[in-house]
């Protein structure tokens, strides 16, 4: 068993962290001010090749794993969640495409997802569904050559920025089949604007990567836009949630690092009393706490990615990983503010913006108590609750 990182993590942290250094907190603060989407690092990070870090050689991308793919995350975490969203989906997001995409539509809907050019927006959730996704309304009647794509998704991340849409839909009522999730059909397309209106949803955090209600009234998709077969679609969805949960799980920890790492340099040079805060037990035992939470997160986030790429189940442990790195970065970042006291409070100590975007790993993309129930049925065998 080994826990080194090897030369390619290495070299791969390294890289990438060579870029986040030149977009460091200020440029953060300032798009959380002005909520300006993050051009130059997003341009940065394509330049690289990180968008391919998964995708296959031959479609212009690197080939590597999901374990790659996590280091990458890993270190922009460090940056924050408004990094980490303005990239991650052109990292998972086209799994489905990758495993059961057709050559033809590999060649036609990669390049440009590497490249950078096009940028994927995730049609997922819907308003009255949440995470029951086998109960999704939005509904593609074939027509011809073509479907035709109506209904309402919400919680659409970068959809003010994206040209294109992995679209989650049912193509047969779920009434008339067998089970669930029989009827669900993907489509990779254009985000045709004429055919949907979108409406930004205002949040806590995270204000330069938007955040969508999408209403969509008569899309039009070329059947060649559908990924695998009519009907499938749920089976192909969970190739992309795995690696999500593992990629989110990363990105957690790389957050949680760098606000225990902004708390532990102030408490080093806050002075009370005569002496630096960090030498009282009531600073260092909590902080040590985060450490060591931080440290057991890592561990299931990388079994998870090892199962993932050695092609072993791996639900159970990337749904640990999300869970426990979530909590981790939760409060860490709470115990970084509390660290600075009275300045934790301020903007200009980078840590307030940490503990507000460290909740949207409470919650999404799968709860913390939805997590526990599936923990719960798959590991330990209890009797499904939900």
């Amino acid at each position: 068993m080994e826990f080194a990182l090897g030369d390619e993590q290495s070299a791969i942290r390294d890289a990438v962290g060579d870029i986040c250094q030149r977009f460091g907190p200020d440029y953060w603060l300032e798009r959380d001010r002005d909520g300006h989407w993050p051009t130059e690092f997003c341009a940065a990070i394509a330049k690289g090749g990180w968008f391919g870090v998964t995708m296959p050689t031959e479609y212009g991308g690197a080939g590597l794993g999901i374990a790659a793919a996590a280091m990458v995350m890993r270190t922009i975490g460090g940056l924050g969640a408004a990094a980490v969203s303005s990239v991650h989906l052109n990292l998972f997001g086209p799994q489905p495409v990758v495993v059961f995409g057709t050559p033809s539509q590999k060649l036609r809907m990669l390049p440009p997802l590497i490249a950078g050019e096009d940028r994927a927006c995730f049609g997922v959730t819907e308003p009255n569904v949440g995470s029951d996704t086998t109960r999704v309304k939005t509904f593609a009647r074939r027509d011809g050559d073509r479907y035709i794509v109506n209904g309402q998704k919400v919680w659409t991340s970068t959809a003010q920025q994206a040209n294109k849409i992995l679209l989650v839909t049912r193509t047969t009522p779920i009434e008339q089949c067998a089970r669930p999730i029989d009827g669900v059909t993907l489509f990779y397309t254009d985000l045709d604007r004429s055919k949907l209106r979108i409406r930004e949803i205002e949040k806590m955090a995270r204000k330069a990567v938007d955040s969508n209600e999408l209403f969509i009234d008569g899309l039009e998709v070329p059947v060649e836009d559908r990924i695998g077969e009519e009907g499938q679609g749920f089976r192909y969805l969970l190739h992309g949630l795995n690696p999500e949960r593992i990629l989110v799980s990363a990105s957690a920890v790389g957050a949680g690092e760098a606000a225990l790492t902004r708390a532990v340099a102030y408490a080093k040079e806050r002075v009370v009393f005569g002496r630096p805060i960090g030498q009282n037990q009531a600073i260092q035992h909590p902080l040590a706490e985060c450490w060591m939470r931080l440290q057991a997160a890592e561990l299931m986030m990388w079994k998870a990615a090892w199962l993932y790429d050695a092609g072993k189940p791996c639900g159970v442990e990337a749904t640990a990983a999300k869970y426990l790195s979530a909590e981790a970065s939760f409060e860490t970042s709470t115990r970084a503010v509390r660290t600075h006291g009275g300045f934790g409070f301020a903007k200009e100590y980078h840590v307030e913006r940490g503990l507000r975007e460290s909740v949207l790993g409470l919650i999404a993309p799968v709860t913390q108590e939805l997590a526990l129930c599936y923990v719960a049925e798959k590991a330990l065998g209890l009797p499904k609750s939900y």
